[in-house]
């Protein structure tokens, strides 16, 4: 049976509006509705001083849905509307003044670093070790590429390890991988990831059709992000790599402020225009307080496959010299070889179709050097927590 958007509109109708003054449809709070493979999604605006309050309203709107015949899942989102048009994000209430002087004080602004309210926010996810981004300024630096073959180098290198296809718009890790398929739910509600080369895997391209247009705004995408990263049954893994959307958006954001990141991993091409990029993704990790576990250069130079000669097409030795510059670790260098597209094309990245290959052995060297700055970090933050002693 399939579902309308007619019929969602019609069942959402019973769903009573903030301080009931008619229902969330009549009442213009329901935003397009997008429907794939049985998944309905859509989102509800609501006053953004009273968004805290709406989560039951929110509840009560995927319940409803959810029980619909033909229904398979429901992803619904809060959204808050600012005055003069434009959505955002639903903002925390200001805690209360404890004084009259505090209560007339403007507000501050925002600091620099995360407050440790947003860094509380962080739940952990059971099961997985650490999480750590994979990202990069701007799209078309290969960025997916470097994620899927770190992942399989820290799997050849002994890890359990699963990967997060975080690029909603353009999910790659199916071709990436070789997976087709659709993922199977435990219980009806829990999706078991898909899995190949030791992997477990998710993928909003698992869920909807390659050729399939994503035409979501910012909240409709972070329920999405949010489902596939806790509603997923994971497992015990190690280490769960996230392929990241490209850019410093809102999604970005969103996910470096509420997913427990160990470090994050920024990709970038030697040239300039590339670097600029790069250098705003390294900056908003740590205006979230996220470590940086270090830069890779890829696409360092061009190795012909005739000649077997090195051309540095885009330049070379831009990003170690950034990486210096910002006192950051430096992870290695990616040559641009046909071996490695011609192997991600097919869905056997060069990690696995030549394990002892010269890129293989980039990839694993890299994949090593994050597991050390991994421990590095967890060493420094376990170093600065104070041990009570009793005498």
């Amino acid at each position: 049976m399939s579902v309308t958007r007619e019929a969602v509109l019609d069942r959402l109708r019973s769903v009573d509006g903030p301080e009931q003054a008619g229902n969330i449809v009549d009442l213009g709070l329901v935003s397009d509705i997008f429907i794939a493979d049985r998944k309905v999604f859509f989102s509800i605006t609501v006053p953004a001083a009273k968004a805290n309050e709406m989560e039951p309203l929110r509840a009560a709107a995927e319940r409803v849905v959810k029980e619909m015949p033909g229904v398979a899942g429901a992803v619904v989102a809060l959204t808050a509307e600012r005055k003069g048009g434009g959505m955002a994000a639903p903002v925390p209430p200001r805690p209360a003044a404890s004084s009259p002087a505090a209560a007339s004080a403007p507000p501050r602004a925002a600091p620099p670093q995360a407050p440790p309210s947003e860094r509380r926010a962080r739940r952990d996810v059971p099961g997985i070790g650490e999480i750590i981004a994979v990202a990069s300024g701007k799209g078309g630096v290969g960025k997916s590429t470097t994620a899927v073959n770190i992942a399989l180098g820290l799997a050849a290198n002994g890890e359990r390890v699963g990967i997060l296809d975080a690029d909603i718009y353009g999910p790659s890790m199916p071709r990436l991988l070789g997976i087709r398929g659709r993922p199977q739910t435990v219980d009806g509600k829990t999706l078991r990831p898909m899995e190949n080369f030791g992997l477990k895997v998710m993928s909003m391209g698992f869920l909807v059709d390659e050729e399939t247009p994503m035409i979501w705004r910012g909240p409709m995408v972070i329920s999405a992000l949010t489902q596939m990263l806790r509603e997923v049954e994971w497992g015990e893994l190690d280490v769960l790599v996230v392929d990241m959307p490209p850019g410093t958006g809102d999604a970005q954001l969103t996910m470096a402020q509420q997913v427990p990141l160990a470090g994050a991993i920024i990709v970038s091409t030697p040239q300039d225009l590339a670097l600029i990029d790069a250098r705003k993704g390294l900056n908003m990790f740590r205006k979230v307080d996220v470590p940086l576990l270090g830069i890779v250069e890829n696409m360092s130079y061009f190795i012909a496959p005739d000649t077997g000669r090195r051309y540095d097409i885009f330049g070379h030795g831009g990003a170690r010299r950034e990486a210096e510059r910002l006192d950051v670790a430096f992870l290695g260098e990616v040559p641009l070889v046909m071996e490695i597209r011609e192997t991600s094309d097919s869905g056997r990245p060069v990690v696995v179709s030549d394990p002892d290959g010269p890129q293989a052995v980039i990839y694993r060297t890299i994949a090593r050097k994050v597991r050390e700055r991994l421990d590095e970090e967890r060493g420094g933050a376990e170093a600065a927590v104070p041990s009570i002693v009793f005498e």
